[in-house]
């Protein structure tokens, strides 16, 4: 995908987002040994859901995913799939974090969102 014009049956579309997302309270849980497994989490989740991530990257206390949405789903209803579903995978994986973020809710609540718009992949930072 990366660079190219994706399509659906009547649709041409290159729809590309820089998200970012915390976990509750900031906490610097992604680093360490939690970065591998989340990363794998929110693959595999993404892959699920048909939507590729073009450049990602954890930083200690949140996570910037570069991805392209295809158009018949909207980034409000991908980040509640992302949030809800990853939220799910890591306790059921590490459950003695059940303890430290009691109700599994992993995620802060707000996300920050980006349309890219018409810069080629290269030139953005995350």
């Amino acid at each position: 995908m990366g660079n190219d014009i994706e399509s659906l049956t009547h649709t041409k579309w290159r729809c590309q987002y820089h998200i970012v997302f915390a976990p509750k309270y900031r906490r610097q849980i992604i680093y360490g040994k939690y970065k591998a497994e989340i990363g794998k989490i929110l693959r595999e989740i993404c892959i699920r859901n048909g939507v590729e991530i073009i450049e990602a990257n954890a930083c200690p206390d949140h996570v910037h995913m570069l991805v392209s949405i295809p158009p018949k789903m909207s980034v409000s209803k991908f980040m509640g799939i992302l949030k809800g579903k990853s939220s799910l995978m890591i306790f059921d994986r590490f459950a003695n974090l059940k303890y430290k973020y009691g109700n599994r809710h992993f995620w802060c609540r707000g996300y920050y969102e980006c349309y890219i718009l018409g810069k080629p992949t290269s030139s953005v930072r995350v």
